[in-house]
């Protein structure tokens, strides 16, 4: 039936216009606007940016400057910075003539999305309702990074199929969505989540593929020779791969309880990614002839420890608990790669170009649900009574909550974050679906030159590595070189 609409309406519509020349710069011009004059009503700095700190200081007996809240969330803050400016935009830059718009649109995501995390999360966690005013601090600024990289993640399903006009509808309703899922999950059901599993990752990478799902493209082989990589593209790649690898342990520790809460989850995350390359090499070797390495696998795979530890990094999961995680993750997100996105892709019409949800949806769900078992398992033996109080917030209101019912509640956060990255996700695919925002033809799709101007290469590079299935296709090339060699 999906075949017979799409059909219908390729019948009764006109050819794409790509041209956003009038679109693109209204939607940036106008929402920039909108942030300027929101900023001016709700955003002011908090009591430790502002010019009264001096003042704070002494009301509280602070004595010195480095107890201020900047000296120690800032160099988290920088981490989790790179990662999302650099890490998650050279990781979109392995197709072989789409690397403009995967640094330059992660840029433009990124940039917007942000500014409007801070009004979002500051509605919702940060507003004085005396005075309708949000304050924010380093902290503000670490949590509206983590809110960017849900929508970051739903580009990567989309990535060389969409329009930057429609990347700004996807980041608009993706934050939205992201602070009211947020907020359910953390402040309603009082989940703890420190690296996003539930929050960022599960929901960034439902939000993506349902994106995706509605906007499936029935023709899209006819770009086929453009979604793959070429050798230097896969280099690029992999130098965000680094970025991320390497600062994923500041993501998933940037916000947690000063001392060990902050130190545990550094360390866990460093043994699950560690442990994730290894077996991500080991699947990856296994799964061709002679052993070779696929390189989308050792781009992705290697990470999804990090993704799936975020929900327990601040947990007693012990050090090879964390390893055991890590393992698991390599496994099961290579078998992604190879099995699960074709299986998606002819069964389900679901073209997932980055493969997101073997790296952040299911992994992100498997994070979530890892969290609920290590958190129902917690002890006064391991974690001692104020540990407990420390590490699950057990106070207030949910002074008398047991671990067993915290739980429940960690499991019920990621139904919550799967629900609305689904159903968020189909509805503003059926809005990006009505025909006004300047999306490429099927026959157009993973090429800079739709939206940049893009310099002539001084050579010419022959299309080298296929996307998911290049393995296959190199090996049919270099058999069909013999045969013309042993001919001759």
């Amino acid at each position: 039936m999906g075949n017979c609409c799409d059909t219908m309406c390729n019948a009764i519509t006109p050819a794409k216009n790509t041209n956003v020349r009038v679109s693109l710069p209204a939607v940036c011009f106008v929402w920039q606007i909108a942030m300027i004059i929101l900023f001016g009503v709700f955003i002011r700095y908090d009591e430790e940016s502002d010019a009264h700190w001096s003042e704070h200081m002494q009301s509280h007996n602070i004595t010195s400057d480095i107890e201020n809240d900047f000296y120690f969330r800032y160099p988290s803050f920088q981490d989790v910075h790179v990662m999302i400016f650099v890490g998650f935009g050279y990781l979109m830059t392995f197709l072989k003539r789409y690397s403009f718009g995967g640094v330059g649109f992660n840029f433009l995501i990124a940039a917007f999305g942000l500014q409007w995390a801070l009004l979002m999360q500051g509605w919702f966690h940060a507003l004085d309702h005396t005075t309708g005013k949000i304050s924010i601090g380093v902290e503000s600024l670490i949590n509206a990074d983590f809110c960017c990289a849900g929508s970051l993640i739903a580009y990567g399903a989309l990535l060389g199929k969409v329009s930057p006009v429609q990347l700004m509808v996807v980041t608009l309703f993706g934050v939205t969505l992201f602070a009211v899922e947020e907020y359910i999950i953390l402040d309603l059901l009082h989940c703890r989540d420190a690296g996003g599993s539930m929050v960022i990752h599960c929901f960034g990478g439902y939000y993506g593929l349902a994106i995706s799902w509605i906007l499936y493209r029935p023709s899209l082989h006819q770009s086929k020779n453009l979604n793959g990589s070429v050798y230097h593209s896969d280099v690029f790649a992999m130098i965000g791969t680094l970025f991320l690898w390497m600062f994923w342990p500041s993501f998933n520790s940037a916000i947690t309880d000063h001392g060990d809460g902050q130190h545990r989850a550094a360390i866990n995350t460093y043994l699950a990614l560690a442990s994730s390359v290894l077996t991500t090499v080991a699947i990856s070797s296994m799964s061709q002839k002679g052993g070779k390495l696929d390189m989308v696998h050792i781009q992705n795979a290697t990470l999804a420890g990090g993704v799936a530890m975020g929900t327990s990094a601040e947990f007693m999961i012990t050090p090879y608990g964390s390893l055991i995680v890590g393992f698991l993750c390599g496994i099961i997100s290579t078998f992604g790669y190879l099995f699960v996105t074709p299986f998606l892709e002819k069964y389900l019409k679901l073209q997932d170009t980055c493969g997101v949800h073997n790296l952040h949806a299911f992994p992100g769900m498997l994070g979530g649900f890892t969290g609920a078992i290590v958190a129902a398992a917690a002890t006064k033996a391991v974690y001692s009574e104020q540990g407990l109080i420390d590490v699950f917030d057990f106070e207030g209101q949910y002074a008398n909550r047991s671990p067993g019912t915290q739980g429940g509640f960690q499991a019920a956060g990621t139904c919550v974050s799967i629900a609305f990255g689904l159903v968020g996700g189909a509805i503003v695919g059926l809005i990006l679906k009505i025909p006004i925002w300047g999306d490429p033809a099927d026959d157009n799709c993973f090429d800079d030159e739709v939206y940049w101007e893009v310099p002539e290469d001084e050579e010419s590079f022959p299309p080298v590595l296929e996307y998911n299935n290049h393995m296959i296709h190199k090996h049919q090339d270099i058999s069909e070189s013999n045969f013309s060699v042993d001919q001759s």
